[in-house]
C-alpha cells in the first residue's frame, strides 16, 4: 500500500506545485495586423465582446473605429461615423457606462490652436460587422484658453468626461460638466495638477484607479473622487506611445504604440501592494509585480502543500482501515 500512496502524493505535491493562471480574454499582448491602422492613438476595452478592443488613426481618411480581436490582432469590425463633422486630430477613446463610446477629437496637429475641439458620443455596437453609427457630437471649450491634449477618459460609474493636457513639464485634468450638451458649448475646467506629459489614460473598470502614460513611463493615481492621489510609477514600452486602456477585468494595463503593426503590450494593472514608489521611492512598477507575482504563487503553493497533506493523511488512514 506504500508504493501506491507514494505516487498519489506525488501526484499531489506536483499539482500544488504547478497552478497554471489562465489569461482572460483581452489580458495578453498583442499586435494590430491590420495596414489601415497605422497611427493607433487610442484604446478601449469592450464590455460586450470578449477580448475586443476598439481603436482608432489620429489622422484618417473618415471618422472611423476599429475593433481588433486581441486574440488575433485583426479588424473584426470597421465602424463609421455619421453625424459629425470632417475630424482633425482623434486622440483618444473610452468606454463610458451603458456602453457608450466617447471618441476624442482633441489633438492639435501641426500646431494648430482650435477654438474649440470636439468629443463624439455613440452606442457600442452589439454585433461586430462593418456598418454605420450615427453619433453624437459635442463641442468644447476649456476656461483658460486653447489646449493641445491626446488624453480623455469617461468614468465609468458617473459618465463624466475628463481630459488631461499634454505639456511637458506637466498638465491638468480637466473636468467637463455633469452631463455633454449637444447643443451649445460644453466647458471643461482645470482641477488638479498631472505630472506627467500625457499621451493617454485611462479608469479602471470600478472608477477607483486613473492610469495616466506617456511616452517615457506613467502614474497611477487614486481617483479620490478627483482629488488626486497618487499611487505609483508606470512602466510603459519605449517609443511612440500613445494609447492605453485597462483589460475588461482590470489585471492588465494594456498600453499601445502607433506604427504598422504596432505592439499593444499587457502589464500588470497598477496598485499592487509594494510598489517601488512606496517601498524605495523609485524605479518601476514592473519589478514590484514581479515580486508580488511570486508571493502569491507561493501562498498559492503553500495553501496547496497543504491541502495535498490534509488528503494524503485522510487517504492514510482510509487504506489503513482497510
Amino acid at each position: 500500500m506504500r508504493r501506491p500512496l507514494a505516487i498519489l502524493a506525488g501526484v499531489l505535491l506536483t499539482g500544488a506545485f504547478t497552478l497554471p493562471a489562465s489569461a482572460a480574454p483581452g489580458d495578453e499582448d498583442f499586435t494590430i495586423k491590420d495596414p489601415r491602422i497605422t497611427e493607433s492613438s487610442g484604446l478601449a476595452a469592450s464590455r460586450q465582446h470578449p477580448g475586443i478592443y476598439w481603436t482608432h488613426n489620429d489622422q484618417d481618411t473618415g471618422a472611423y473605429l476599429y475593433a481588433v480581436d486581441s486574440s488575433t490582432g485583426e479588424t473584426v469590425a470597421t465602424i463609421t461615423l455619421t453625424g459629425v463633422g470632417t475630424p482633425r486630430d482623434v486622440e483618444a477613446i473610452s468606454m463610458g457606462p451603458d456602453n457608450q463610446l466617447y471618441v476624442g477629437d482633441i489633438g492639435d496637429n501641426d500646431g494648430v490652436q482650435w477654438p474649440y475641439v470636439w468629443i463624439y458620443r455613440l452606442p457600442e455596437p452589439r454585433t461586430l460587422k462593418d456598418q454605420t453609427i450615427r453619433a453624437t457630437q459635442y463641442v468644447v471649450k476649456y476656461t483658460d484658453g486653447t489646449r493641445d491634449a491626446e488624453s480623455m477618459v469617461v468614468h465609468p460609474k458617473t459618465g463624466r468626461v475628463y481630459i488631461i493636457d499634454k505639456h511637458e513639464d506637466g498638465g491638468h485634468l480637466y473636468e467637463g460638466p455633469a452631463e455633454l450638451s449637444p447643443s451649445g458649448t460644453n466647458v471643461f475646467k482645470p482641477t488638479v495638477p498631472v505630472d506627467m506629459w500625457a499621451t493617454d489614460a485611462a479608469f479602471s473598470p470600478d472608477g477607483r484607479t486613473l492610469a495616466v502614460r506617456g511616452y517615457l513611463g506613467g502614474i497611477a493615481y487614486d481617483w479620490n473622487g478627483g482629488k488626486l492621489k497618487r499611487l505609483e510609477r508606470i512602466s510603459v514600452p519605449l517609443g511612440q506611445g500613445e494609447s492605453a486602456s485597462y483589460s475588461p477585468d482590470g489585471s492588465k494595463l494594456m498600453l499601445g504604440m502607433e506604427g504598422a503593426g504596432s505592439a499593444v503590450v499587457a502589464e500588470d494593472a497598477p496598485g499592487a501592494a509594494g510598489s517601488s514608489d512606496s517601498a524605495t521611492g523609485s524605479g518601476s512598477s514592473a519589478s514590484s509585480d514581479d515580486g508580488d507575482a511570486s508571493g502569491s504563487n507561493l501562498k498559492v503553493g503553500a495553501i496547496a502543500l497543504g491541502a495535498a497533506c490534509v488528503a494524503l493523511f485522510a487517504l492514510r488512514r482510509l487504506f489503513r482501515r482497510r
